[in-house]
């Protein structure tokens, strides 16, 4: 039995101190097996679960999933301190300065108009703190580990802060059109069909960008309306008796035009 005290409420110092039980030879044996690259995926799935309570406005939920994050955090921390490279103090006195730092207009004399000169006045303290002397780095301290969606459009935002950019969505749309052909002709044997692809998707982020918006959540948006539709279709099929896997697609694409019509008149007559 380990020297602990059960509370009724427990504090931020509570937490520390249970990942270190956890982590100590008197603790759990699993915890204690863990290393960084071992506990990495939780770290991304408990995000993810957390952006999910935001996005059902789940504030039950965002409280319990801010705390897996959390844990999260400090189990990588823990896991430093056994190796005497930093602690979760360290981490705490880092962000810190660094929010001061990047807020002189909140804790130091520089004035600002709107959040467009706070936002420009972050990219600029960030690329002096990095120590990025050009465009290239900056594009290059995007995280290769977010989301493709989300780190093409981080990119291509950098690249057009320095005029790299279409005019406006005509360009960009034409870009989708030439991409497009490209996939069309690779797929017929002539070209890389993964490249052409990838030019496709990227250029489809930039004109997501032109649109203001998110591409990561648009793509969730579609695959969310395509999974309600292809519910609705094979409830269609089950009542006429049918099954999905005995029908053609011909049949199945005139269920799917039934469902997106009843969808479209029901969005007109809200």
């Amino acid at each position: 039995m380990v020297d602990f005290t059960c509370k009724e409420k427990y504090t931020y110092e509570d937490l520390l101190e249970i990942m270190r039980i956890l982590r100590s030879p008197e603790g759990c044996v699993w915890d204690r097996e863990q290393d960084h690259k071992s506990i990495r995926r939780s770290f991304i799935e408990e995000t993810y679960e957390a952006v999910e309570a935001i996005d059902n406005e789940d504030p039950v939920l965002l409280q319990e999933e801010l705390g897996d994050v959390l844990l999260q955090v400090v189990f990588h921390a823990q896991i430093e301190a056994e190796a005497q490279r930093f602690t979760m103090d360290e981490v705490v006195d880092g962000i810190c300065k660094k929010m001061v730092y990047r807020h002189p207009h909140v804790f130091g004399d520089v004035e600002v108009k709107n959040s467009e000169d706070v936002l420009t006045n972050w990219d600029a303290l960030k690329q002096k703190e990095k120590n990025q002397s050009s465009v290239a780095d900056t594009l290059e301290s995007v995280a290769r580990s977010l989301p493709s969606l989300i780190r093409a459009e981080k990119v291509q935002h950098k690249a057009s802060k320095v005029g790299f950019d279409w005019d406006g969505i005509e360009g960009a749309l034409g870009k989708v059109r030439e991409e497009t052909e490209e996939v069309a002709r690779a797929a017929a044997g002539d070209g890389d069909p993964e490249e052409e692809l990838g030019d496709l998707l990227f250029a489809a982020v930039n004109v997501a960008r032109f649109l203001h918006t998110d591409p990561e959540q648009a793509l969730q948006t579609a695959t969310d309306k395509f999974m309600r539709r292809f519910a609705q279709v094979e409830q269609a099929a089950l009542a006429e008796g049918k099954q999905l896997s005995d029908m053609s697609l011909a049949e199945m694409d005139a269920l799917w035009d039934k469902v997106k019509a009843k969808e479209h008149e029901a969005a007109q007559h809200e």
